[in-house]
């Protein structure tokens, strides 16, 4: 979950008692792992590629997209968009996860994504048996961060599954700017450099055994220093960033 800079706006009664559907996402793009890494014991990378990324427009910073799965028999099948959902033809909701890309290389063209592994849960087994040649597709992408080119300060903060997401926005950030980042991580060999920045100021938050995730990044958020000119965005356990939500809204 992502945290916008700005309080969300105030829910509107216009519509109400109306069926409306959503706006469609973009058309899913069949693609093929090419390559499968290891960057830490707890992390898998993928390298997807495919002719249909031809013309694929990556976003802004920390846009995601939505990766679609293959059915529990193994096939890869392209679900339909039903006016509020994407449904197979049987009816039955697809496999869908969203995740945002490591980088984008337009010359491939390919895109690297990343999964931290956290048990059993489907995006977590497919990753780890991924291999060259799997089939999955894409959609996206989704919405990015919106950076204030005219912002002196930014407060960026994330667990381990956001890295991705803040590796994409610390190169974006004004370079006169002080950035401070804060990244929770389950274990000490998850930490890794980051993209430089003049005025990067990083801190790598251990998740204390027993915690519940996102512990570690609410108080380092909350024990910040904050003031008006601060851009803060922050992703990671919904409950963890609702409480961060509160703690700067109210």
């Amino acid at each position: 979950m992502h945290l916008p800079t700005a309080p969300a706006p105030a829910p509107s009664l216009a519509g109400v008692g109306e069926i409306r559907s959503r706006r469609e996402p973009p058309p899913f793009r069949p693609v093929e792992v090419v390559a499968v890494t290891t960057p830490n014991p707890h992390v898998i990378g993928i390298t997807l590629a495919g002719e249909s990324l031809e013309g694929f427009d990556p976003g802004l910073p920390a846009a995601s997209v939505r990766l679609l799965l293959p059915r529990a028999h193994g096939e890869l099948e392209i679900p339909t968009w039903r006016g509020n959902e994407f449904l197979h033809a049987d009816d039955t909701r697809p496999l869908l996860r969203t995740l945002t890309p490591l980088r984008f290389d337009p010359s491939g063209p390919s895109l690297d994504v990343e999964v931290v592994l956290h048990g059993s849960a489907p995006l977590s087994d497919w990753a780890a048996g991924a291999g060259v040649g799997d089939r999955v597709a894409l959609s996206g992408p989704g919405r990015g961060y919106e950076i204030d080119d005219a912002g002196t300060r930014f407060l960026i903060a994330g667990d381990e599954s956001a890295l991705p997401a803040v590796t994409t926005v610390i190169p974006a950030l004004p370079a006169a700017a002080r950035v401070d980042v804060l990244v929770e991580v389950r274990h000490d060999d998850a930490r890794r450099p980051l993209p430089d920045h003049p005025g990067l100021r990083a801190r790598w938050l251990l998740l204390a055994d027993g915690k519940e995730p996102g512990e570690a990044l609410v108080a380092a958020v909350t024990s910040a220093e904050i003031d008006a000119d601060t851009r803060v965005w922050a992703a990671g356990e919904a409950a963890a960033v609702q409480r961060i939500r509160r703690h700067l809204f109210g």
